[in-house]
């Protein structure tokens, strides 16, 4: 319970007033000044693409650069948009990429670069069988947003 709610609940009325009229008055007051604060923190709450409507969140989604692919569970959805900003700071080293990867559920994966036998602009990426069974639309989609341009990348 916020502050203003708690100084809503602690409002009490003399002990001569407390009968009738006056307090059928206060328990009236109190649910109107709850309900008008719920209005006036609405679209407050509603800049948290964790807990806001899915309309807002598309709008927050569209604002940071976030599209939804076929079949993405909408908290999977929510997660990617909360941490677009993050993951795009992120997206330069190889630290950087792999905690996207955690950041967004896929788990540990592992980033081997310039590896002896194969072009220098191809990115190994290591990842369990599971991991890419489960998460193959999210894999493609990250590395389509965060992945270097001069890359390529192999599973």
């Amino acid at each position: 319970m916020n502050e203003f709610m708690k100084k809503l609940a602690g409002m009490v009325l003399p002990s001569w007033m407390d009968r009738g009229e006056p307090r059928k008055l206060l328990q009236t007051a109190r649910r109107f000044w709850a309900e008008v604060y719920g209005w006036v923190t609405w679209p407050l709450n509603q800049f948290d693409p964790l807990t806001c409507t899915p309309a807002l969140l598309n709008l927050l989604a569209y604002d940071r650069d976030i599209s939804r692919f076929d079949g993405e569970p909408l908290e999977l959805f929510r997660r990617r948009v909360a941490y677009a900003f993050v993951n795009a700071r992120d997206a330069g080293s190889v630290e950087g990429f792999i905690s996207i990867f955690e950041r967004l559920g896929i788990g540990y994966v592992e980033l081997l670069e310039r590896q002896p036998g194969i072009d220098w602009d191809v990115i190994q990426v290591r990842v369990t069988d599971s991991q890419i069974a489960d998460n193959t639309q999210l894999m493609i989609q990250i590395i389509r947003q965060y992945g270097r341009t001069c890359r390529r990348y192999q599973f």
